[in-house]
């Protein structure tokens, strides 16, 4: 499955669940508004264990399946692949995004990371985005970017790429060093969307995930605001809500 074959837009924005629970709201009742609001205004949820566990995770994308089969979701478990592709192949989740595929290991660890990633891929049918360069990631390869990026485009379907962490903006001459590598190939901006730099990131980015600014207060925890989310749109004009919402 390839990236631009999944998405009913030709640039996707990606919301992310982040697995949060509030004193309003437990981890799924959240996880069900937030996705509710994206379905909405045409964003594909990604289900991510940064608050929760990953038995949240697997509540999430169980009610998701069930109740939004034909909808396109991700996920991506933080430090545990394998669970990722499991839970994707369990739950009809249609991609996958996980941190680094390539650059932060050493040599010596990279050849067994590779030959594992490329096992799970065969075992599932997702389409998976994986950093190069990423926020908190070691770079240990020893490689030059170039050299890193032209592995990562046989190990994944898109790249995503980040600033410095969570929330931090994503230079845009950092965007426009990969694609000037990469090509053609898909490159997603994996932090720090906000208002006023998401229109810039769609002219050079192939798609973006967005968490944090559309947040309240626009911070990571607490709840996805409609507003905001609802301004976003506005601003990229995307048209390609889920109708049975």
């Amino acid at each position: 499955m390839k990236y631009r074959d999944l998405f009913r837009t030709h640039k996707p924005l990606i919301g992310m669940i982040h697995t949060d629970s509030t004193d309003e709201y437990t981890v799924l009742d959240l996880a069900k508004y937030e996705i509710e609001t994206y379905l909405r205004y045409g964003l594909y949820p990604l289900v991510e264990n940064y608050y929760g566990e990953v038995e949240d995770c697997e509540q999430v994308l169980d009610w998701l399946q069930k109740t939004y089969p034909s909808a396109i979701y991700g996920l991506n478990i933080l430090g545990d692949d394998r669970e990722a592709f499991r839970l994707a192949g369990k739950y009809g989740a249609k991609f996958i995004q996980i941190d680094s595929v390539c650059g932060h290991l050493a040599p010596k660890y990279d050849a067994e990371y590779a030959e594992e990633l490329a096992e799970l891929r065969k075992e599932v049918d997702v389409v998976l985005m994986g950093g190069v360069r990423f926020k908190y990631q070691p770079i240990a390869s020893g490689r030059a970017l170039t050299e890193d990026l032209m592995i990562a485009m046989h190990r994944c379907d898109a790249i995503v790429c980040t600033g410095i962490g969570t929330a931090a903006p994503t230079p845009l001459s950092k965007v426009g060093e990969f694609k000037t590598i990469v090509g053609d190939f898909p490159v997603i901006v994996g932090a720090g969307v906000t208002h006023q730099s998401v229109k810039d990131t769609f002219r050079k980015a192939d798609g973006a995930i967005i968490g944090s600014w559309i947040k309240n207060m626009h911070e990571i925890s607490g709840k996805v605001n409609e507003g905001y989310v609802r301004q976003i749109i506005e601003i990229i004009g995307l048209n390609n809500h889920y109708e049975d919402i």
